[in-house]
């Protein structure tokens, strides 16, 4: 059984209809493990959640190779004026994840259409909350997917995924050539003045000039402490304080996010963040205290895989396009699988501007030409197949170990 373009663009307008947040992916799981048992699929789920896992075994011995696809939505109103839009106000599929979920169940189709070609197994791994943002101490996502056995039973040799991109033509896939994503922090600082009558203001410690100056000193960590050569995103996105137009509060609260592309830096920019907020606050008569919450951290493709999967697809789908283009300081948590066992994140083109099919993910009137499904589809079948099948090969190309099938 393969699905068919029209079946792809069916699934994937069902999903979109119906978008679920972040740990609320219940119908979207059930309908990806309907279209699994359907298949012919046995799939685990309630993993992290509401994740789905499943296994489509090839005739032949081989690797054990990963395929990774995110199926949670996003708390935004969706504009769109086309027959298929969002049914749950206020949540939508603005980042794509409906796409990924139908190319996952459509891939899963050919792969069973094509166990003869298939050596190894190829695990499908239908992920929730990637949209969500860890708590300290909390494990969600790809990492808890990891803990509850992603890529074991049997063990994982390499992942794969892709990620829709407005900014390719519908017909291309990008790579990077290295660096993919950046890693994602969380920042909350907590500033602590005196309070005092607005008209008295000697007669207190204003928190909220002191945060006024440390929103402006941070912006050294990026421009005069971190290597010019290295991206790093250092950024206030929120500044809380008061409540009455004549009282200086005793206490002011800013958060914020930091992205970076080196394991170094990342550490040096904590480090100078949280010295330039406590002196500055001290400069202010005031005391703060800053904390990170570590995120996602850094997605890199394997040198070498990436290549291949250029090779593959280039030579299996000539028609298709593969577009270097720049490493994005977005952040995903893709990296729980990649950092662990070789990994390639490819980008989906979904850009057709004739049809005004413009407008970037986390936006209200995002949307994909949908002739990109059956590309994803085609390109990560076609992918899986030729890694499984050079799997001895690649394997000592990338520098993986090869795990017994």
């Amino acid at each position: 059984m393969r699905l068919s373009p029209t079946e792809l663009v069916e699934i994937r307008r069902d999903l979109h209809r119906n978008p679920e947040l972040s740990h609320a992916e219940g119908r979207t799981a059930a309908a990806v493990v309907r279209t699994l048992t359907a298949l012919g699929i046995e799939a685990r789920a309630g993993v992290a959640g509401h994740g789905v896992i499943a296994v489509v075994e090839g005739d032949h011995p081989g690797p054990t190779l990963l395929f990774r696809a995110d199926m949670d939505a996003l708390p935004i109103q969706e504009e769109g004026d086309h027959d298929y839009v969002s049914e749950n106000p206020g949540v939508m599929h603005a980042c794509g994840h409906d796409v990924h979920t139908t190319i996952g169940l459509g891939v899963a189709a050919s792969l069973v259409n094509r166990r003869a070609d298939l050596r190894g197994r190829v695990k499908l791994v239908f992920q929730p909350a990637e949209e969500a943002a860890p708590g300290p101490g909390q494990v969600i996502g790809a990492e808890k997917m990891v803990e509850e056995g992603a890529l074991s039973d049997p063990d994982v040799d390499a992942a794969f995924a892709l990620h829709v991109m407005p900014n390719l033509d519908v017909g291309q896939l990008g790579y990077t050539g290295g660096t993919v994503w950046a890693a994602s922090d969380l920042f909350d600082i907590e500033i602590t003045g005196r309070m005092a009558h607005g008209a008295y203001p000697q007669d207190g410690a204003d928190p909220l000039l002191a945060g006024a100056a440390i929103v402006q000193a941070l912006q050294q960590v990026v421009s005069r402490n971190v290597d010019t050569r290295s991206p790093c995103v250092l950024s206030v996105c929120r500044f809380e304080g008061g409540n009455a137009y004549n009282v200086i509060p005793d206490r002011a609260r800013l958060r914020g996010l930091l992205r970076t592309h080196d394991d170094a830096m990342r550490d040096l920019a904590m480090s100078r963040a949280r010295e330039i907020v406590e002196s500055t606050a001290q400069a202010h008569g005031c005391s703060a205290r800053l904390s990170f919450v570590r995120g996602t951290h850094l997605t890199e493709n394997r040198p070498g895989l990436e290549d291949f999967a250029g090779e593959v697809i280039s030579s299996a789908l000539p028609d298709v396009g593969f577009v270097l283009m720049p490493a994005q300081m977005g952040a995903e948590d893709f990296a729980a699988f990649s950092r662990r066992v070789p990994g390639c994140y490819l980008f989906l083109g979904v850009r057709n501007e004739a049809r005004g099919i413009v407008h970037q993910i986390h936006t209200p009137r995002f949307d994909v030409d949908e002739a990109c499904l059956a590309v994803g589809v085609d390109a990560m079948t076609e992918l899986l197949l030729a890694a499984c099948s050079d799997w001895e090969s690649l394997s000592l190309r990338i520098g993986a170990a090869i795990n017994p099938g």
